[in-house]
């Protein structure tokens, strides 16, 4: 669609203006100020989907927002920027070597403290820098919701806090090991289903009409919770099987850390005795790639693969059936259509 091209070419640019503005400000108090905008830009302008922005721009469609206002853009530039926060400190969690194909930024950060011979100690270094960085992010997002009506703004809040709920319950569900069906579900919800989907749905559309847009939530929710799940299912599957080449990260790291999502529980649930003892080495740090193929086969031999395909299949088929597309303005309907084709058969 040439709507949704020229949406992204106008979130690419207003990021890349955004991140430009705020380098000359900082680096003008202190020229080592410069990098952390290099590190920013880095992450939100050398890839991504942009699907967030997507979600966000056919809510407010829908509602009858204008598809050629500036609102539009800058919330999706907000949630992009919020989603590359979140990509900062995740990575940190999760001790992540890469991202997107380059060296994740805590890593960069701890060899340069090492290169240097600086004081104390090079992991924490990168670490703390990294963290700060997330949470510069993070505020810069901030600054482009500042148009935002007092019922969007509450949006914005409950997407925030969701995600960060979302992503407390995962580092806790790794800690614990936690194999339950119903607990992975949660967490694969929380983490990435309701902000990656359905709040940025809400937010386009109340921030366009917060009547006609408040009255559309519940079929944004009914098309944008299960398409979120089947999101983050498949990219749990990729997480697992994909090719480290496209991906841009390591495969099998999420057997790695013990992640508690929805492909393992579902494993654990249908597994033998046997496969159980190679799933138990599942959140073990060193395991070696021949571990990862052991679990990898396991994983499929329980059916658990097919199984969540099959979640995924079924969340499509809902969500398109919950759009009523007499009830939604412009193209609306047909790029979220199109937009459930691409979450749930990406490769990336």
């Amino acid at each position: 669609m040439s709507s949704t091209s020229e949406l992204i070419a106008r979130v690419d640019a207003l990021l890349a203006q955004t991140l430009a503005e705020q380098q000359h400000r900082w680096s003008s108090l202190q020229q080592d100020l410069h990098v952390i905008f290099e590190e920013i830009q880095a992450l939100v302008l050398g890839g991504g989907k942009r699907l967030r922005p997507q979600f966000s721009h056919w809510g407010w469609v829908a509602a009858g927002g204008d598809p050629a206002a500036s609102e539009s853009t800058h919330i999706g530039a907000a949630i992009e920027l919020l989603h590359a926060a979140a990509l900062f400190h995740d990575d940190i969690i999760d001790d992540a070597d890469t991202r997107r194909s380059r060296q994740s930024t805590h890593k960069s950060f701890s060899a340069n403290h090492a290169t240097n011979g600086w004081v104390g100690e090079s992991r924490r270094y990168g670490e703390g820098s990294a963290i700060l960085i997330g949470d510069i992010t993070y505020v810069v997002s901030d600054s482009l919701t500042d148009s935002l009506s007092p019922a969007a703004r509450l949006i914005w809040h409950d997407l925030r806090l969701e995600m960060n709920i979302g992503q407390y319950l995962d580092v806790l569900g790794s800690a614990r090991q936690t194999r339950d069906v119903a607990d992975a579900d949660l967490i694969c919800r929380m983490k990435s289903a309701k902000y990656t989907i359905e709040r940025p749905l809400h937010l386009g559309a109340v921030a366009a009409d917060p009547g006609r847009g408040s009255a559309m939530m519940p079929m944004l929710s009914a098309y944008g919770l299960p398409l979120g799940d089947a999101f983050q299912m498949r990219d749990d599957i990729l997480g697992a099987f994909g090719d480290t080449a496209v991906t841009g990260k390591p495969v099998g790291g999420d057997f790695r850390e013990g992640k508690p999502t929805p492909l393992l529980a579902r494993a654990c649930a249908a597994a033998t005795t046997q496969q159980a003892t190679v799933l138990s080495m599942v959140g073990a740090p060193e395991l070696s790639d021949a571990d990862i193929s052991k679990i990898q086969q396991v994983v499929i031999e329980t059916g658990a693969l097919q199984a969540i395909e099959d979640v995924i299949s079924a969340n499509h088929s809902e969500a398109i059936a919950a759009l009523k597309k007499n009830e939604m303005q412009g193209e609306s309907f047909d790029a979220l259509v199109h937009l459930a084709d691409v979450v749930t058969q990406r490769s990336i």
